[in-house]
């Protein structure tokens, strides 16, 4: 699983714990024509879900890892947080990590908390992962062109359903040289996922747009107003504020990314094992009985399942020819529209 897959696992674990913690007020949860439904009805029902036997392991996970974090002195710091998020946002297309957040009721702080959890496990898994020079030279041989920095833009567009509406737009940014783009798009456009950001769409690469919005933003001029682009959404006005040259890779620029692509392969056969040793050693205990067995004790004799000192070097996954793992994220928007909000 990649770190992109992980993030969003547990992403929903929080959400939903969330949403567990807040049905505990006690009370009437609803009424329908007059009849109530209690939350205590609701909170047996729900706890009695497959899905809440998954969160309640997800947070007891949460708590282990927290606990070893603590016992073994792994810190972990804003700057790591922030550096792993940008890493990870590079993978959704402009604009819609946001999107994807607010779609799913999450906040940066439920963010930078399941990505702290992968950062301590990355920590506490490192001495058993090994990423040579060879390995990092093989791969990037059998995946050079996967490195390569496509040209971009940036731009930003003023979306209306018609093209009396587009003619009557792109006259009055002309008339202003486009000083006025951004209040003129809160005013006129139609797209939800831009307009109060006066249009922006932040920085993007060929593909990532409908064709006909793509075709005129990688040949419009910079800060030229361009005639109304139609599209399957509507009209569009659109206006390039840059453009970044794209870049061919070289070993030494593509090599932290290699490696971090590598750790991961190594990693991954790791995790679990070392989950299960965590929670085999842990005195946990279940007083709900929805709950009954589902973190059951070792056999008597048995080992404590301490993680694996020696899982990592024969559990690497080969390099050779696979692309990086985290450029396909599992959960990553379709980016068909020049607003994310619009596919």
């Amino acid at each position: 699983m990649s770190k992109v897959q992980r993030l969003i696992v547990g992403l929903a674990a929080l959400l939903f714990g969330a949403s567990l913690a807040a049905c505990a007020s006690g009370g009437t949860i609803a009424t329908v024509n007059g009849q109530p439904i209690s939350q205590s009805a609701f909170d047996t029902k729900l706890e009695g879900t497959p899905l809440a036997r998954t969160v309640l392991q997800q947070m007891v996970q949460d708590a282990l890892i927290d606990q070893y974090a603590k016992n073994n002195n792994i810190t972990v710091s804003e700057a790591e947080i922030n550096a792993r998020e940008d890493q990870i946002k590079q993978n959704f297309p402009a604009g819609s990590w946001d999107e994807m957040l607010k779609s799913r009721g999450l906040s940066e702080d439920d963010v930078h908390s399941a990505l702290r959890e992968q950062l301590i496990l990355d920590k506490a898994l490192g001495s058993q992962v090994k990423v040579t020079p060879a390995q990092i030279k093989d791969y990037f041989d059998k995946n050079r062109a996967t490195f390569d920095k496509p040209e971009q833009v940036t731009a930003r567009h003023i979306l209306v359903p018609n093209l009396v509406e587009a003619e009557k737009v792109e006259q009055l940014l002309k008339a202003s040289g486009g000083q006025n783009f951004a209040d003129v798009a809160k005013q006129y456009s139609t797209d939800p996922g831009s307009k109060d950001k006066g249009g922006d769409l932040g920085t993007f690469k060929r593909g990532q747009m409908v064709p006909a919005f793509d075709k005129v933003a990688f040949s419009e001029p910079v800060n030229v107003i361009s005639a109304p682009v139609k599209s399957p959404f509507g009209y569009h006005i659109i206006q390039v504020t840059a453009r970044i040259p794209g870049t061919k890779a070289t070993l030494a620029s593509a090599t932290p990314q290699i490696t971090d692509t590598l750790r991961q392969q190594q990693e991954a056969p790791l995790i679990q094992p070392f989950l299960q040793g965590l929670q085999q050693k842990a005195d946990i205990k279940i007083n709900n009985p929805n709950f009954a067995g589902l973190f059951p004790s070792p056999p008597p004799g048995s080992a404590m399942g301490a993680p694996p000192a020696a899982a990592g070097a024969g559990a690497a996954a080969s390099p050779a020819g696979s692309a990086p793992a985290a450029s396909a994220p599992a959960a990553s928007p379709a980016a068909a529209s020049p607003a994310p909000s619009s596919t």
